[in-house]
């Protein structure tokens, strides 16, 4: 039986423990939120960020990030993206260097501009780390809905470890070593989202929302081949495959945003309700910046970072792309 840590107690994470304990592992959770480590231990279930879907009765949580990495040979690093950094620091501090971290948070450091495997790897360099990203909604995924991931590691061996690890009936990962291309995927799409979600709030129908998305993946794949991805990757689960389910469902928290954001309410007022994150909203100004840095051009990254900071309205939005010059679609 395999022990492995999940670092976070948001509702990814959550299913990921799920998930782990249900391809046989033993798992321990760490989660900030006395209330989420009690409602964990005591009722199996997550009733802050997961509520109302059960959990395996064998995942114990603590508070304590020494406590969950103690014995650890695979760790998920689960945190918000933009907290990763100290995240990924303290778990340096409680395991030994040989144990893989396996990244399954999508973002852009915004301060940086690092990739979240570029965070890592100046926190914690001795570790091996893997990537893993795709389209999953943390409920389906906690319930066992058959889903599937790529898995990203430079080091065969350490994929092909991990990979087992969490393999069962209903998630299947697919290995690949394009580290970059597997998290540019889960970076773009969360900011794409929010403009899908403008489209769909302002009740602008299923075609314009179909543009953005495929304009959306030029982004995306602009941006990748700019930092050194492959274009297969982009094409696969963690790239086109997380841009359609999170731009195509009110489930998804960015797509939602953006519906909200459509109907009039800021940014501000409805992140205040919320207690999950939508990373697009951090990605988008430090999308905006590496995209400038490095000569790749992003006009809906742009435009949702405008509408995000700058005041720009969702109607503006829309307007500011639609009036862009025409181009060449493969340019």
């Amino acid at each position: 039986m395999t022990n492995v840590s999940v670092i976070g107690g948001g509702a990814f994470g959550t299913a990921l423990a799920n998930t782990a304990a249900r391809a046989g592992a033993h798992v321990t959770i760490w989660a900030l939120e006395q209330e989420v480590v009690a409602a964990i231990n005591e009722l199996h279930e997550n009733t802050t960020y997961l509520k109302g879907v059960p959990l395996d009765v064998g995942i114990q949580a603590t508070d304590d990030v020494a406590e969950a990495c103690k014995g650890a040979q695979i760790v998920l690093l689960v945190p918000p993206a933009q907290h990763l950094r100290n995240v990924a620091a303290l778990v340096g501090g409680a395991v030994d260097h040989s144990v893989p971290v396996v990244i399954c948070s999508k973002g852009i450091e915004q301060k940086t501009g690092m990739l979240m495997s570029e965070v890592a790897s100046a926190v914690i360099p001795r570790h091996p780390v893997a990537i893993l990203s795709g389209p999953t909604f943390a409920a389906e995924l906690a319930l066992g809905a058959p889903s599937a991931v790529t898995l990203a590691s430079s080091d065969e061996a350490t994929g092909d470890f991990v990979a087992r690890c969490l393999h069962s009936r209903t998630f299947r990962p697919y290995a690949t070593r394009d580290v970059i291309g597997a998290q540019i995927g889960g970076a773009v799409k969360n900011v794409v989202a929010i403009a899908a979600g403008v489209a769909m709030g302002l009740d602008l129908g299923e075609n314009a929302r179909a543009a953005l998305i495929t304009r959306g993946l030029a982004e995306m794949t602009r941006l990748g081949l700019a930092k050194g991805a492959r274009q297969e990757t982009l094409m696969g689960l963690s790239g086109m495959g997380d841009l359609l389910l999170t731009c195509g469902s009110a489930k998804s928290r960015n797509t939602s945003l953006g519906m909200e954001i459509a109907t009039g309410r800021t940014v501000a007022e409805i992140m205040a309700e919320r207690k999950s994150v939508a990373e697009g909203v951090f990605t988008a100004a430090a999308l905006v910046d590496l995209s400038a840095r490095i000569g790749v051009d992003m006009p809906i990254t742009r435009a949702v970072h405008a509408l995000l900071t700058l005041g720009t309205s969702p109607r503006e939005l829309i307007d500011e792309l639609l009036a862009r010059p025409l181009r060449a679609e493969q340019r």
